[in-house]
């Protein structure tokens, strides 16, 4: 696989593995527990991950599809993100500065904010076989030219960019909501 699938391969599979991790190690109490009534519970963070995941994926898999259409990428190819995607996966990823710049909250659309009511086993039985698609599309793209081919992003429609950037932004987008799903159980 190119080098730069395999990285956001392996993010995705550390994300899951940190996922396990971490709903090993709480109580169902703190897996819901929120951390002040505005901020999102573990459950939270994971329930819009599969959000997330659900509205990429026919994204992705479209992407794919009109990237066959284009002539094989060499298989030495470096994948670019476009400069939108760029920013994107800087701003949703784990990364919380950019220079001496914090970056803040970045609110999501309403389609993506959980709504709670599924058990841990049910948003962890989604996260994987998500995963398990996301890693297909993965495996998939080696060879084609993703950076190529743009989406339209599901959170409002309005931005563009590269399929290659829509995989980074994904893994990025995984590993923050990681991050504040492990601070809202240990508080």
């Amino acid at each position: 696989m190119q080098q730069q699938l395999s990285a956001i391969t392996q993010s995705l599979e550390s994300a899951q593995s940190r996922l396990r991790a971490l709903s090993d190690r709480i109580s169902g109490k703190d897996w819901s527990r929120k951390p002040a009534p505005e901020e999102w519970s573990a459950a939270d963070c994971v329930e819009h991950l599969n959000f997330t995941s659900d509205a990429y994926i026919p994204l992705l898999r479209d992407a794919l599809a009109e990237a066959r259409e284009l002539a094989p990428a060499a298989q030495a190819a470096r994948y670019r993100k476009d400069a939108l995607g760029w920013f994107m996966a800087m701003m949703i990823g784990p990364m919380r500065h950019i220079g001496k710049f914090r970056i803040g909250r970045v609110k999501t659309t309403s389609d993506f904010v959980p709504r709670g009511g599924k058990s841990r086993e049910r948003l962890l039985s989604d996260f994987v076989r998500l995963q398990a698609e996301l890693l297909t599309i993965l495996r998939n793209a080696d060879g084609l030219q993703i950076d190529r081919v743009k989406i339209v992003s599901p959170f409002g429609g309005k931005m563009r960019y590269n399929a290659y950037s829509a995989l980074v932004i994904v893994a990025a987008h995984q590993h923050r909501h990681l991050d504040q799903a492990e601070a809202a159980a240990s508080s």
